[in-house]
C-alpha cells in the first residue's frame, strides 16, 4: 500500500512571515499540533505547538514572534507513491510523529501521521513505528538544541 492511500490530504499552510499567534490560533481552530509552513509554493518548514513554547515563549519571546524565527527548517518529508511500510520504519528511525507528503514536483500533497497509521495498518506496524517514535533523545529533541 502506498502513503497516497492513508494519508491525510487536506493540509493548512501557514507563511514564515506570520506570527507564531496565527500558527497558534490556527492549530486550536483545527485541534492540530503541527503547520507547514510555506513559501512561494514550497515547503520551507514545519511548525509545531513546541517549537511554539520551547524555541518561542520559554525563550521570552512573544506572540508577534515570526514563524521563521521559530520554526523547524531541517524538514523530513516522504512521497505518495513510497510504501506505508518503509515510510512507517523510517519515521521510528528518525522518531517523527508527523510526517509531510510531498508529490514527484515537490509540491505538498498531504501529511501522514502516527494515527494514519494506526487506523490503516495492522497493530504490529504502528506499534512498532510508536516505539520509535517514543525514544528518549533522537535527531529532533528540543532541548539538545540552542534557542
Amino acid at each position: 500500500m502506498k502513503i497516497k492511500d492513508i494519508m491525510t490530504r487536506e493540509v493548512c499552510l501557514v507563511e514564515p512571515d506570520q506570527t507564531i499567534r496565527d500558527a497558534a490560533k490556527r492549530m486550536a481552530d483545527l485541534d492540530i499540533g503541527l503547520l507547514p509552513v510555506g513559501e512561494n509554493d514550497r515547503l520551507v518548514g514545519m511548525i509545531s505547538d513546541r517549537d511554539i513554547a520551547l524555541r518561542a515563549i520559554a525563550a521570552g519571546k512573544g506572540a508577534e514572534t515570526k514563524i521563521r524565527d521559530v520554526m523547524t527548517r531541517d524538514v523530513r518529508y516522504c512521497y505518495e507513491d513510497h510504501d506505508v511500510e518503509d515510510v512507517a520504519q523510517n519515521m521510528a528511525e528518525q522518531q517523527l510523529r508527523r510526517l509531510p507528503v510531498l508529490d514527484r514536483g515537490k509540491r505538498l500533497v498531504g501529511i501522514v501521521s502516527l494515527a494514519d497509521l494506526a487506523m490503516d495498518r495492522d497493530a504490529g506496524l504502528s506499534g512498532a513505528t510508536l516505539r520509535g517514535v517514543s525514544q528518549p533523545g533522537g535527531h529532533h529533541c528540543q532541548s539538545a538544541r540552542a534557542a
